[in-house]
């Protein structure tokens, strides 16, 4: 594996640990209730794509830090990511 290869398999991992980070403190401070009821919730209404588009929005600043710090195949990582997810919540907006 060479070392391109590694930098954008750690700027993807860098930026599905940011989403998932960003969703759990989505669910845990903005309901009232536990983490799995809210999730439950959510799932039960058919939410699961908006909220997985507004935890994405770490990446965002993940995405700008690789790039102040010239790290562009990092940065291409968390773009590969961050497409992935679109993709995700397009097709649970249609499912």
């Amino acid at each position: 594996m060479g070392i391109v290869t590694k930098h954008i398999i750690i700027g993807f991992c860098v930026a599905l640990f940011a989403s998932f980070g960003g969703l759990f403190i989505y669910l845990e401070y903005a309901s009232k209730h536990e983490f799995y009821i809210t999730l439950n919730f959510i799932r039960e209404r058919g939410l699961l794509g908006k909220v997985i588009t507004l935890a994405a929005t770490p990446n965002l600043f993940v995405f700008l830090v690789f790039l102040k710090k010239r790290q562009d195949y990092k940065a291409r990582g968390v773009l590969l990511a961050t497409i992935i997810l679109a993709l995700c919540t397009l097709i649970l907006t249609f499912i």
